[in-house]
């Protein structure tokens, strides 16, 4: 397989991962082939505090094998630490920079981070990068050390250069589906999704099939349309970008991959807008019963806002009204900061309330608490 296939395999993995019809395993794998390197580290953080960044999430594999403990004591005993980090969280959008131009020579001789966990992760003459990434969180993707013992070359930078705004785009998709509880929704299970709007399109654009919520915003009329069976934006720079990433997202030659997008569309309401991602859709990954389905347009009403009843999760799940109110605001979007602003409380009680939370459940994870809640919540759909 030649370069460029390479890269179109690649790209057409993301495109899957991001909408759960593969592994980050296997795209993990495919781009540690293509870029010639051992592997790669992706964490999303709220980066709002470049001090202190806030860690949200994680991938870590190794030539495609998950690396998930080290992950976690990476983000429990050495993030917490690691002196390059307040560096790296002030890197221009996309910049790549050497792991070890991110510590000072003093510090290269002390850190554990460089001495230890990328000792063990052979990633001591990796990259690093920052990129920004959707809703204020920051995209952080350290790569560990090159497959050539000479070091990284031109070609391999250019590759993962190109890499970056597929790799951003991929984040943006997965947080849209998070935010809608649809992560590994098939596409038929899309359509009954209340949170988000979901169009399908057919090899020429038109429209196959809505859910209720997209619907919505069609028949409105406030900022995208349905006409002729064609999907049209209102305002005519929108319209005009909306046709471009149709036609990356469907090229005219079937057999040329794809290429996802995103775009904010203005509507009538003064300061209303709505967010779309335009996605890809491999004939392999198509559910029965939805034919011709060549791409998928999510729809995302960044003014909707989840309404969770906190009362409810204390009676149901047996928590304290603090703690209660904890679950909710993370349910609903909040980060930690988010919630000690919110409530007078210093950052280190939010914590200490999510381990309580935690341990009355008998779960580990931030996000399984998120997905508890959600279950038991009755959401509003959101206003149209």
């Amino acid at each position: 397989m030649n370069q460029q296939d390479k890269f179109g395999a690649a790209i057409s993995s993301l495109h899957e991962a991001a909408l759960g019809n593969t592994s980050w395993r296997e795209t993990s794998a495919l781009i540690d082939d293509l870029c010639g390197m051992k592997g790669t580290h992706l964490v999303i953080v709220d980066g709002r505090s470049k001090d202190e960044p806030e860690w949200l999430f994680d991938q870590f594999y190794y030539h495609g094998e998950s690396y998930e403990e080290l992950g976690r004591e990476y983000a429990t005993v050495f993030f917490p630490q690691d002196e390059r980090i307040p560096r790296l969280m002030r890197l221009p959008d996309c910049h790549i920079a050497h792991v070890t131009n991110l510590w000072t020579a003093q510090e290269l001789k002390t850190s554990p981070t460089y001495h230890d966990l990328l000792r063990r992760t052979t990633g001591r003459d990796g990259l690093n990068i920052r990129m920004d990434g959707p809703n204020g969180l920051d995209i952080l993707w350290a790569l560990a050390d090159p497959t050539e013992s000479a070091g990284w070359n031109s070609r391999q930078i250019k590759r993962i250069e190109c890499l970056l705004p597929h790799l951003r785009q991929f984040v943006r998709v997965r947080q849209a589906l998070a935010n809608a509880q649809a992560l590994g929704a098939s596409l038929v299970d899309l359509l009954d999704n209340s949170m988000v709007g979901v169009i399908y399109l057919d090899y020429r654009g038109r429209i196959v099939e809505t859910n209720d919520q997209a619907y919505a915003h069609l028949r409105d009329d406030a900022g995208l349309s349905d006409q002729g069976g064609f999907l049209r934006a209102w305002k005519p720079a929108d319209n005009a970008k909306l046709k471009r990433l149709l036609a990356r997202a469907i090229p005219k030659f079937r057999g040329n991959a794809g290429l996802s997008g995103s775009m904010v569309v203005e509507r009538l309401c003064p300061l209303s807008r709505l967010m779309l991602h335009i996605i890809p859709v491999p004939v392999h990954s198509i559910d029965f019963g939805i034919p011709r389905i060549s791409a998928l347009v999510l729809i995302v009403d960044p003014g909707a806002k989840l309404s969770i009843d906190s009362d409810l999760i204390a009676a149901t799940l047996g928590l304290t009204r603090a703690e209660s109110c904890v679950a909710a605001s993370l349910a609903e979007g909040s980060t930690i900061r988010d919630i000690a602003v919110a409530t007078y409380r210093a950052e280190s009680s939010v914590r200490w309330h999510i381990k309580q939370i935690h341990a009355k459940l008998g779960i580990s994870k931030q996000a399984d608490l998120v997905r508890i809640v959600y279950s038991m919540s009755k959401i509003p759909k959101p206003r149209p």
